[in-house]
């Protein structure tokens, strides 16, 4: 090898990226003067793709690969220049390298609440967020219309924009399903595949593709969720009466443990005693309250509770049992309790009330 080829040898470019960060999506190879050799070496890499540009203008685009830049592996940068000494001299170009692997967990959340009407609780305002995942699918167009002559650029020049399309789009969505917002968390796939479908033709258009869209949380304003939480407590609760025996041992437990308490141990356990007999007493009154407005049931008489579609109701004096035994909503079969029993019988194996049903009328004939 002579000297003059040996220079010619090692004037030939290597031209490559390899990249260690996590958010580039586009980055220029650095020249001298933007001057690459004939000859030179281009690697592109998997999840890459190269794009010449030439006087501003995008000249050819490469796959990945090893590529030898000649005429022949350049046919439109080639076509452009025109060169008439058989292309062996040194040319200019930007080469820009297009990170096309997918960018994945990128954020999106609504910075202000979103104004709905629910059919349940009627205007609400509703936060979401989640994630999604994107990546570069037409490098040219992305060029155009996004990077533009930038020497690098990052996901987080992006995110603003693409984060505002799809709050825009979202709150769109989530406006027309009509889903109820305690029906929402049900409905998150559905919801997370309508919105993407509407977003990803937009996300074309900036040579870009929304691979995966996922909403992680949708929410109901503190105060709203508060009063849910309320009333969720009171359906877990169940017997009140027995919650708050429940409470009374709990605080009973709490000033047996307090022996610097008001009198030490022997006056904790005393209020305990006394507290859980007040509370008790006061939940007891008020659930033995009949709905009905009269005087209280005749000496004698106890009150029964009565069991109508699996729900408690009363107490009923004989009385009202006679009334409720006149319109049919009470009979021999309906299970009636009272303080004292056991457990839940049928009215009919009951003697006492043996007068309520001979004091009424037999069925009409059929």
């Amino acid at each position: 090898m002579g000297l003059f080829d040996k220079v010619k040898h090692e004037l030939i470019d290597i031209i490559e990226w390899t990249d260690d960060s996590a958010n580039t999506m586009v980055w220029r190879f650095p020249r001298f003067q933007n001057e690459i050799k004939v000859g030179a070496k281009l690697t592109v890499r998997e999840s890459q793709t190269a794009v010449f540009v030439n006087e501003g203008k995008i000249a050819d685009v490469y796959a990945p690969g090893l590529f030898t830049l000649t005429t022949q592996n350049m046919p439109v940068l080639s076509t452009l220049m025109g060169w008439k000494y058989g292309f062996n001299s040194p040319f200019k170009a930007e080469v820009y390298f297009i990170n096309a692997k997918q960018f994945v967990d990128q954020k999106w959340g609504t910075k202000n609440p979103i104004m709905l009407r629910d059919a349940e609780f009627g205007p609400i305002r509703l936060r979401a967020f989640g994630n999604y995942a994107i990546r570069v699918h037409d490098a040219g167009k992305f060029i155009k219309e996004i990077a533009g002559t930038q020497s690098q650029f990052t996901t987080e020049e992006v995110s603003d924009q693409l984060r505002n399309l799809i709050i825009t789009r979202f709150t769109d969505a989530i406006g027309e399903s009509k889903i109820p917002a305690l029906d929402l968390a049900a409905n998150y796939d559905e919801l997370s595949k309508f919105v993407a479908g509407k977003i990803n033709p937009e996300f074309g258009e900036l040579g870009l593709e929304l691979t995966k869209f996922l909403v992680e949380n949708i929410s109901l304003p503190q105060e709203v969720e508060a009063a849910l939480d309320k009333r969720s407590s009171m359906g877990i609760l169940g017997n009140l009466n027995q919650y708050t025996q429940f409470q009374a041992a709990n605080a009973m437990e709490a000033a047996a443990k307090n022996p610097g308490g008001v009198a030490g141990e022997g006056m904790g356990l005393g209020m305990g005693f006394a507290m859980a007999g007040q509370m008790a007493q006061a939940m007891n009154q008020g659930q033995n309250q009949p709905r009905q407005d009269g005087p209280p049931p005749l000496p004698g008489q106890s009150p029964y509770f009565v069991a109508v579609g699996g729900a408690q109701e009363g107490p009923f004096n004989q009385d009202l049992l006679k009334q409720m035994v006149a319109q049919g909503t009470f009979t021999r079969e309906t299970l009636v309790w009272k303080q004292g029993m056991g457990a839940w019988i049928k009215a009919g194996d009951v003697s006492e009330l043996a007068a309520v049903f001979t004091s009424a009328p037999p069925p009409l004939p059929k």
